[in-house]
């Protein structure tokens, strides 16, 4: 529900609150009860149950009833989705590793090819590529533009909002603009993407909200998983994996691309950093 509210309408928004508030009371409601309850209709209902990642109500009200039925049995209470406060430390690395896995899965799986190759085209020719994202995704950002850097192309990551959009109103036609975003509508991340937009810049969006506001200001998306975060883990883990994993993709079909140029830039960073990774020698 954090992770997606941004997404939500108000009436929407009014559903998610009961569910979350009550999920024994509402598992025992029908759409139209949950609907009367809440002041939505049910379409609304319907819709919010898909957004929150479920096929349709039923299977919401099913996911309520279990989750009333671990609160009323006293059990310990979960940190995520399937691990409690009292689990041994290996069965926590095997859960998050099975949840990254699935994860990476769905991400690859619903990853749309056409436009991963269009992005790719564009930052192959780019005169520069800037880069934005802020908290988590703001650490995604840096990890491309420096991997970009390392095949020789011109790109910069900024996570600082003013300087994000200080940077996109020097975007012009030939450059690239990627901005990165979970939710799809974080706003220091939108600003600047909408600049380079207006700039005549090519833009890309990293997000798991394809419909999300930063979606109008995109040419091209590339969706990333929408695993629902935790309390824990707010978009930290998964949705930082997801991201990742796309980021790796267009670095590496990159440098497919640009492979006569790319390959000797990286062979000089590897030289040029290669002391620093040798024992000094007094």
């Amino acid at each position: 529900m954090r992770t997606l509210a941004p997404s939500m309408t108000r009436s929407m928004q009014r559903v998610a609150e009961a569910v979350a508030g009550d999920p024994a009371g509402c598992a025992a409601l029908t759409v139209t009860g949950l609907a009367e309850l809440t002041g939505t209709s049910e379409a609304t209902v319907v819709r919010t149950a898909r957004l929150l990642g479920y096929p349709g109500y039923r299977d919401l009200r099913l996911a309520l009833a279990g989750l009333a039925a671990q609160q009323q049995s006293g059990r310990a209470p979960s940190v995520t989705a399937d691990i409690a406060v009292d689990d041994p430390v290996a069965d926590v690395v095997a859960k998050l590793a099975y949840d990254e896995q699935q994860t990476l899965a769905d991400t690859a799986a619903g990853l749309d090819t056409v436009q991963l190759g269009a992005a790719v085209a564009a930052l192959a020719t780019a005169r520069r590529i800037d880069i934005y994202g802020v908290g988590a995704s703001g650490l995604v950002a840096q990890d491309l533009g420096q991997k970009l850097l390392r095949i020789g192309l011109i790109a910069h990551a900024h996570s600082d909002p003013h300087l994000a959009v200080t940077n996109a109103v020097q975007l012009r036609s030939g450059d690239v603009a990627i901005a990165i975003t979970h939710s799809g509508s974080t706003g220091d991340v939108i600003e600047p993407l909408r600049v380079a937009f207006d700039h005549g810049a090519t833009t890309v969006a990293i997000t798991g909200r394809p419909d999300g506001p930063v979606a109008q200001y995109a040419d091209h998306v590339l969706t990333t998983s929408t695993a629902r975060e935790s309390e824990l883990r707010p978009a930290a883990m998964s949705s930082r994996t997801s991201q990742l994993l796309v980021v790796d993709c267009l670095f590496t079909c990159v440098t497919q691309r640009t492979y006569e140029t790319a390959a000797p830039a990286l062979a000089a960073s590897y030289e040029a950093l290669a002391h620093r990774h040798s024992p000094r020698t007094r």
